[in-house]
């Protein structure tokens, strides 16, 4: 029987969890086990709705579908979404390992002594450089792991007479860009330039380093840097990084050899120390350790290179042929093309069923959720493509794995807080060690977003076409009927078309058409919707609001008003429209209510051309 794994995680273009993955991926694979990562990249603009989206692949799968899981949730900078996958994994009561968390006695944790280590390298500063004054980059200290560190750099100070200074702790994340924020605020602050920046890891530390030499000051002349976790980067930095070594791979590794025995009924201590000790190095004047061999170190950095310059050019052609894109089948054939260059078993794009109707102006809950069925318009496996039409969401893929020693990564589509899909990359090492796959993923989210914007708006207007207006419209409809409110329906008829396309051009009549449409949609309330439902025909729909000062009419006719002074053409863009309010009924349909506003707008009309003859 095949084993499947669920792992989460966040962040997998860090150094930090890219080593645990790859230690975990060689045990897996080495044994036939399946393991799928359920990953994002939260926190990246601190966008509430961008991260509703991005943060949404953790809602897919259910737990209790897998033989085991592996919870890297020490990456995750959100509280409330660990805590939730936690309790979810919990539910599952399957056997489960977590890194750096000791507060759950179902799980079995793999950690090392985080207060002990930071505290020993703080001191060393302390003591052997003569350090007084320390800024302090922290962790999010919702993470047990930052908040360790955190504390051991705070009674550090204490017990060697130093008060720590809030204006020198800056409150991060772990990511890399934090460092460069860090020295950024820090700057702002006005403050004299410590003895030393300590960092709660690697990542942030190598930016903020960087960042300082570039503002002209030396490593560790002027200021010492540290880090903690001991990367590759780190060691072969200039001057190498003061850090903390860890067992990342060694971790990984033995993270999934413990979960094997717990699946296979053999026992295990709940709690696994490994080893950490602080490595003095160049970044704070102490003789570093012997670097990489410089034989691997450049090997190393060409590959990084080479692979980042592929991927660079393979963006560069994704993003241009999505750009055109106008059809879902227009891009998948870009997608086919590019995948060719990437080292990538198999790529399956997977959407929400309704993804073409995922465009809304209203802000729909539900959005933010996968549907109960999927469809996966592109499955690509080793250079040929299929799909799958519909396939249920519980099963994550459109098509059963049939082997073992596969490694998946569910990686999330979405347009802000709007779940438009995921894709799953099956035995490829690109979401791990590039830093463009999130790239990669945004770019096929905006153009899913861009056709299924296709589907809903007038190309010309940029306001709804009828399918848009249909799928807006039924639902604050449904929401009057429930409330027993009475509804407005408006059917707009832009006057004399023929006459402006006849006597200036159909490019002139374009312009008419735009500006009767902008002038509708500006005079539409928050709880309107307003489409284009013909050449010249508009149609505004919406809650009756008696407490208005003007109606929807007086404020159209008022609009246009403005725009004719405005634009001194020379003729007049005026309008015939035809309103009914009627109160919202289960036997009352949206579309007769607009077939009634249209015969009123039509005899209104033919009132005004027979009184003018």
């Amino acid at each position: 029987m095949i084993r499947n794994i669920a792992a989460v995680v966040s962040g997998m273009d860090e150094e930090y969890p890219y080593h645990i993955i790859r230690g975990i991926n060689d045990v897996a694979k080495k044994n036939n086990v399946n393991i799928s990562y359920f990953a994002a990249y939260g926190n990246i603009l601190r966008a509430d709705k961008l991260d509703v989206g991005e943060l949404s692949i953790y809602n897919l799968p259910d737990f209790a579908e897998f033989d085991g899981a592996i919870l890297i949730t020490n990456t995750f900078a959100n509280p409330e979404l660990r805590d939730s996958v936690i309790a979810r994994v919990k539910a599952a009561h399957i056997p489960t390992v977590i890194f750096e968390c000791k507060e759950h006695e179902e799980f079995y944790d793999i950690s090392i002594d985080n207060y002990s280590v930071m505290k020993k390298l703080v001191e060393h500063l302390i003591h052997e450089h003569d350090c007084r004054t320390l800024n302090f980059v922290s962790g999010p200290l919702s993470n047990p792991e930052a908040y360790d560190r955190f504390m051991a750099f705070k009674d550090a100070l204490t017990e060697n007479g130093i008060e720590p200074d809030e204006r020198r702790i800056f409150y991060a994340g772990f990511k890399s860009y934090d460092g460069i924020r860090a020295i950024e605020d820090f700057v702002k602050s006005g403050l004299p330039l410590p003895d030393a920046f300590v960092c709660a890891n690697d990542s942030m530390a190598l930016t903020l380093m960087t960042k300082l030499q570039r503002m002209g000051y030396k490593v560790p002349q002027d200021v010492i840097v540290t880090g903690f976790d001991y990367t590759f980067n780190a060691r072969n930095s200039s001057p190498a990084l003061t850090t903390v070594r860890r067992p990342l791979y060694h971790s990984g590794a033995e993270a999934c050899e413990i979960l094997l025995d717990l699946m296979n009924g053999k026992e295990r201590p709940h709690h696994t120390l490994t080893d950490a000790f602080p490595v003095f190095s160049g970044s704070c004047g102490c003789t570093p350790e012997d670097n990489e061999d410089i034989i691997d170190f450049k090997r190393y950095t060409y590959q990084r290179l080479e692979q980042t310059y592929t991927s660079v050019h393979m963006l560069n052609r994704l993003i241009a042929g999505l750009a055109t894109a106008s059809s879902i089948e227009e891009c998948v054939e870009i997608l086919k093309q590019m995948l060719n260059t990437l080292d990538c078993e198999k790529f399956t794009l997977c959407l929400v069923s309704n993804w073409e109707k995922a465009y809304h102006t209203l802000a729909l809950e539900e959005d933010t959720f996968y549907s109960e069925f999927m469809t996966a318009p592109l499955i690509w496996d080793n250079g040929e493509s299929r799909s799958v039409a519909n396939f249920p969401t519980c099963n994550l893929m459109p098509e059963e794995l049939t082997t073992g020693g596969n490694v998946n990564y569910f990686l999330p589509i979405h347009f802000d807080d709007r779940c438009l899909g995921y894709i799953i990359m099956t035995n490829s090492d690109f979401p791990i060690y590039s830093v463009l796959c999130h790239t990669m993923t945004m770019s096929i989210s905006n153009a899913v977003e861009h056709v299924s914007k296709l589907n809903v708006l007038d190309p010309l207007c940029k306001i709804y076409n009828r399918n848009g207006f249909i799928m807006n419209a039924d639902k604050i409809y449904k929401e009057c009927i429930e409330e027993g409110s009475d509804i407005v329906v408006s059917f707009i008829d832009l006057d004399g078309l023929k006459l402006i396309n006849d006597n200036y051009g159909h490019k002139e009549g374009d312009f008419a058409i735009v500006k009767t449409a902008e002038a509708i949609s500006d005079c539409c309330s928050d709880d309107m919707v307003c489409a284009r439902f013909g050449g010249d025909e508009f149609v505004a729909f919406g809650r009756e609001d008696r407490h208005a000062l003007m109606s929807f009419e007086e404020r159209l006719n008022n609009k246009l008003g403005e725009i004719n002074a405005d634009v001194s053409k020379p003729y007049s863009i005026a309008a015939s429209i035809g309103t009914i309010i009627a109160p919202a009924a289960e036997d009352l349909k949206i579309m007769d209510i607009i077939q009634m506003a249209d015969d009123k707008m039509y005899n209104i009309k033919k009132d005004r051309k027979a009184a003018r003859t």
